[in-house]
């Protein structure tokens, strides 16, 4: 089955289910990720765990329950669940049905929010930078929007070189190294080249920068972007930024904004840190509104690939050789039933 710009499709990957700080100790909640229902608790040892949202006695919302040491309770029967989502405990009586149980789904914490995988046990954890694998990281998240594309399309905004020169007047021609991990789940895009001279920004950017410029593209799962810039540049350390994609229904994607930064020791450090965390975000406003209205009005249909277009025609490829999840049939299953809606409706 075709993964890339399907919306009946949701990848195995890592998907943001909230910001870290919304979930209290021994609270629980419920959130909706990909079109499904998951309750979230963190429990009395600081975990968080999450589960199928509907108990399996009648259905009710678990993310309204109590947090009971790092057992989550219904709040309707107080049937309790622990983090494999075996029922360990019914009130109302000590023999515990084989079918009182719910699937579960890993989660980490990682750069602020809670992020979830929609299987029990995850091969791998949420996608590193390079450059700041084990290193104390400092995070800031802005505003997370929507765009009107599926988030495939969205993502390969980053390697397509054409753009730079149409949309931002960039005459860069660059250079393509490509890395895929032997898991199959990320792929690395670095992209060099020289400064032209040809424009008062292209010499501006030699003078500052030097006469190369280079940038990398980290894609994970088919639904995590890691930007980093100023890659061995002068003047500047890398600066590196993430988008968070997810699917919320069909026809719209939310993108998460992340920029990331080294934490410096000190009050130099801690400035040196803030500062870069700002280049970031200004590096990011500068590109974000001129591609906004590109893919709010995009029906994509790659008919006619250049040689230059080659590391969209290896994204395309990659995300089809990923592993489909168990909601992928419910993402269906909406996508149905909103069609069949509007026919009704017409």
């Amino acid at each position: 089955m075709q993964i890339f710009n399907n919306w009946n499709v949701v990848a195995k990957g890592w998907y943001i289910a909230c910001p870290s700080s919304v979930l209290a100790k021994k609270t629980a909640k419920s959130v909706e990720v990909c079109g499904q229902k998951i309750a979230i608790f963190r429990g009395e040892d600081g975990q968080v765990r999450a589960m199928e949202a509907y108990c399996p006695h009648l259905g009710t919302d678990l993310g309204i329950g109590q947090v009971d040491g790092n057992w989550l309770r219904c709040a309707f029967h107080q049937w309790a669940f622990d983090e494999t989502g075996i029922c360990q405990n019914i009130p109302c009586q000590s023999e515990i049905p084989a079918q009182a149980k719910l699937q579960t789904y890993a989660t980490e914490e990682k750069y602020g929010f809670i992020w979830i995988y929609p299987d029990a046990e995850a091969p791998e954890g949420v996608a590193d930078f390079d450059e700041l694998k084990g290193k104390e990281i400092v995070t800031q998240a802005d505003t997370a929007f929507e765009r009107s594309c599926h988030h495939h399309i969205c993502m390969m905004n980053g390697i397509d070189a054409q753009h730079l020169k149409t949309i931002h007047h960039l005459d860069i021609k660059m250079d393509l190294s490509l890395y895929r991990s032997e898991l199959g789940t990320q792929i690395d895009f670095t992209m060099r080249g020289n400064f032209p001279q040809t424009t008062f920004r292209e010499r501006l950017g030699q003078k500052f920068l030097g006469s190369t410029y280079q940038y990398s593209m980290r894609y994970a799962h088919g639904c995590i972007g890691l930007l980093t810039m100023m890659k061995n540049v002068r003047l500047f350390p890398p600066l590196h930024m993430m988008y968070a994609y997810t699917p919320i229904a069909p026809g719209r994607t939310r993108i998460q904004p992340i920029y990331v930064t080294e934490k410096r020791q000190g009050i130099g450090g801690y400035l040196l840190s803030n500062f870069l965390l700002f280049c970031t975000q200004l590096a990011y406003y500068m590109l974000r509104d001129e591609d906004g209205k590109i893919y709010d009005n995009i029906r994509f249909n790659p008919q006619l690939l250049l040689k230059i277009d080659q590391p969209l025609a290896q994204y395309m490829e990659y995300v089809n050789q990923l592993e489909a999840s168990g909601w992928s049939t419910a993402a269906g299953n909406s996508k149905f039933k909103i069609q069949n809606y509007n026919c009704h409706k017409s």
